[in-house]
């Protein structure tokens, strides 16, 4: 432990599984307090749980980040229970399949809403409390590899996080003078529950699914959530200094490579 997140408030979306709950787990361990949001409170509990068992301050806020108003509710919660927010997460995904040719408009403004509106709206309540303390703070936002253009299967998922990236620059431009970082990870095929489930559901997988589609990347394995979750505490952090605006390909595909 390094304290890099020593007494910082952090508000960590989809944070019940997957990525979100590692990056409670990272950041609680670098000194944070904690504030995850989710659908589920049953799981919102046992992560809740499981970090604070070792002395750690974590809390649960239940958010549909469909609604608007919830997604603002969680920032507001956090602000009202610690007096202040000084970092956040923006984890939370949906990554449900569809094409150009079948995606519904449904479909389509359900991804914009998960994965483009709500981390739009839960960075202004954000900076709207940073700016009006006149304090620094960071964010990140989570991304994909796929907003570079990603599989024909991801066409309204592509479209969302791509806007995410150009957001994550925007707001970093905007808000640099008020010493407010803004990054962004494009994270790659990572070994997560919800892959797993997505797998099986979306393309029929086995259970051995995950060791298959290890041999057939560069690295031997998958991405894997301690190690992207320590990205993410690095840049909510003072270590990774003044950078800001930086949307990083966290993955083992080069963009623009070819061949083997």
């Amino acid at each position: 432990m390094q304290d890099l997140l020593r007494d910082r408030i952090v508000l960590i979306t989809g944070g019940t599984q997957g990525l979100g709950a590692g990056v409670a787990r990272a950041a609680v361990r670098e000194g944070a307090t904690v504030v995850l949001t989710g659908r589920d409170v049953a799981r919102g509990e046992e992560v809740v749980a499981g970090v604070t068992a070792a002395g750690a301050r974590a809390s649960f806020v239940r958010a549909d980040l469909t609604d608007v108003d919830q997604a603002r509710a969680a920032v507001s919660a956090t602000v009202e229970r610690h007096g202040r927010i000084d970092a956040l997460v923006n984890a939370a995904g949906l990554t449900a399949r569809g094409s150009l040719l079948d995606t519904t408009p449904e479909l389509f403004d359900e991804h914009l809403a998960v994965n483009l509106r709500a981390p739009f709206f839960l960075m202004q309540a954000a900076v709207a409390d940073m700016r009006r303390r006149a304090a620094p703070g960071s964010v990140v936002n989570i991304l994909s590899i796929d907003s570079h253009g990603g599989q024909a299967f991801l066409a309204p998922y592509v479209a969302a996080k791509a806007g995410l990236a150009g957001l994550t620059r925007n707001v970093a431009h905007a808000h640099r003078w008020d010493r407010i970082r803004v990054n962004g990870l494009n994270i790659g095929w990572t070994a997560t529950d919800g892959e797993d489930v997505t797998q099986r559901l979306a393309h029929g997988a086995d259970d051995d699914w995950e060791r298959r589609a290890a041999a057939t990347l560069p690295m031997g394995r998958l991405g894997q959530v301690d190690e992207i979750a320590d990205a993410v505490v690095f840049l909510l952090s003072d270590r990774s200094g003044v950078v800001t605006g930086s949307v990083i390909d966290w993955d083992q595909t080069v963009i623009g490579g070819l061949g083997p």
